[in-house]
């Protein structure tokens, strides 16, 4: 006899599993739209301090199984477990504002969050983006947006972020800069993040862990174990894998959130 989503949850949550640093575990994810097999047998767990991206082509189900660990969208079968009260950031691929709405960046995060003036004005000086707080929504650059984006999902304090696409409409540079800020707030923060890309050379840079996915997870690992397997060599072809520029994250010092580095001394 089967046991129940209940069942697997408590007997989980008595392993203490979750009291050992896990934040979020998805078992056995299964989930179809129109007949058509959307995600197949999706399992992944993120840890504290712990990056982990999802990569895969257009339509491969990233953003589907994001909306299932939001808890926005049931699988058909699976289930998703998170960590007793876990607070989560989303950062969602873009927000639409309506371009005649006078909403300046403050006042946008506002709506969002209720916090502190403290709080508010250290996230954006962590973000280096301070001096946008008086600007209208409407007026600041696809790069700006998505820092703003980023201010948003960090004002809840999360123990683990969520971000879709965190990329969308960032320049090359702008983009390299954006995954060096996240890999610095995990490190300072100690929250885990799960973060899906179809931008392969520089997100696979700044992650500890790569899942490849199209509707099943063709590979996983190491981002430079990831790069030279033949599933994802099949995937996006060769030149992939001769294009990126891998570098291994090591936990042996700590990042300030604005980029600086701390290094640890051992006696």
């Amino acid at each position: 006899m089967e046991s129940s989503d209940n069942d697997s949850k408590s007997a989980l949550e008595s392993s203490g599993e979750f009291s050992s640093g896990v934040l979020l575990t998805a078992r056995s994810i299964n989930k179809e739209f129109a007949d058509k097999k959307i995600l197949e047998n999706i399992s992944l767990t993120i840890e504290e301090g712990q990056i982990v991206t999802l990569i895969g082509p257009k339509g491969a189900g990233k953003t589907k199984l994001v909306r299932i660990a939001l808890g926005l969208l049931q699988p058909d079968s699976g289930a998703i477990y998170h960590r007793p009260a876990l607070r989560i950031g989303y950062m969602p691929q873009k927000v639409q504002v309506e371009p005649t709405l006078p909403l300046t960046v403050s006042r946008f995060l506002q709506l969002a969050n209720r916090h502190d003036r403290e709080l508010l004005g250290t996230t954006l000086s962590d973000l280096k983006i301070s001096h946008l707080q008086h600007h209208q929504l409407t007026s600041i650059s696809g790069g700006e947006m998505q820092r703003v984006l980023l201010a948003r999902a960090l004002l809840r304090k999360p123990e683990l972020l969520i971000l879709d696409e965190p990329a969308q409409g960032v320049d090359l540079g702008g983009q390299a800069e954006l995954y060096r800020l996240i890999s610095d707030i995990s490190d300072s923060q100690g929250c885990g993040v799960l973060m899906i890309s179809h931008d392969l050379h520089l997100v696979m840079s700044s992650t500890d862990e790569v899942i490849c996915l199209n509707h099943h997870v063709c590979c996983h690992g190491k981002p430079e174990h990831v790069s030279n397997d033949p599933a994802y060599l099949n995937l996006f072809g060769a030149s992939a894998s001769g294009d990126l520029a891998v570098y291994t994250h090591h936990h042996d010092h700590e990042h300030g959130i604005g980029g600086g580095v701390k290094e640890h001394h051992h006696d």
